[in-house]
């Protein structure tokens, strides 16, 4: 039997918190055609308009809207013109931030995510990057400003990850604000994006 989503008091506290705890928790999105899922080993915190690579950084607009709404809403946007990007507002309403789910590794579906990302060569690929992800899932931006606790997309608990297996490093691919440590991964996970060469890793603490 599945677990219980999140509830909404588990996205309503600091966004470095709930990033270190997403990690191992099920990312699920139950679409037409099945439901496929996996386990969070990547996430990334983006934490106000203080933030130059938060969206919130521009204020609240349109797109960014949902950052500003109640904690434990879904975030999607759509960036490069190619890829959907999955992420959970935390703190307050009003107070803009949310982390990003960058890498999941497969539990269910996985057949499914194979026949939505033809060019993933091994199963290593299908998930291993936030927009692989999103199209494994088929997660777009229908599912923004939507309650992570009733779907169509939940995250609901999963099996704690010990401090020993969680490593902190900077975000990947911004320019600004580029080296605040606000990345968790799984370390030993062979799901999570590719960290790139020379970037400062340091263990997690309890």
């Amino acid at each position: 039997m599945a677990a219980e989503p999140l509830p909404q008091s588990f996205y309503a506290r600091e966004t470095e918190v709930v990033a270190r705890e997403l990690l191992g928790c099920v990312l699920e999105c139950r679409a037409p055609d099945g439901t496929a899922s996996g386990r969070i080993v990547e996430t990334e915190a983006y934490v106000g308009e203080h933030d130059l690579a938060c969206h919130a950084a521009a204020g609240l607009t349109k797109r960014t809207a949902p950052l500003y709404g109640p904690p434990g809403i879904s975030y999607v946007y759509f960036i490069y013109g190619v890829h959907w990007c999955f992420n959970a507002v935390t703190r307050a309403e009003g107070e803009p931030s949310a982390v990003l789910v960058r890498a999941i590794e497969p539990l269910q579906g996985i057949a499914l995510m194979r026949a939505r990302r033809p060019a993933a060569r091994r199963d290593l690929d299908l998930t291993n990057g936030p927009g692989k992800l999103c199209a494994a899932l088929a997660i777009t931006g229908a599912h923004n400003a939507l309650s992570l606790q009733h779907g169509p997309v939940v995250i609901r608990r999963g099996e704690p990850i010990a401090a020993s297996r969680v490593e902190v490093t900077p975000r990947i691919g911004i320019r600004e604000s580029a080296d605040w440590p606000l990345r968790w991964i799984v370390a030993d996970s062979a799901y999570v994006s590719r960290t790139p060469a020379g970037f400062p890793r340091t263990p997690a603490k309890d």
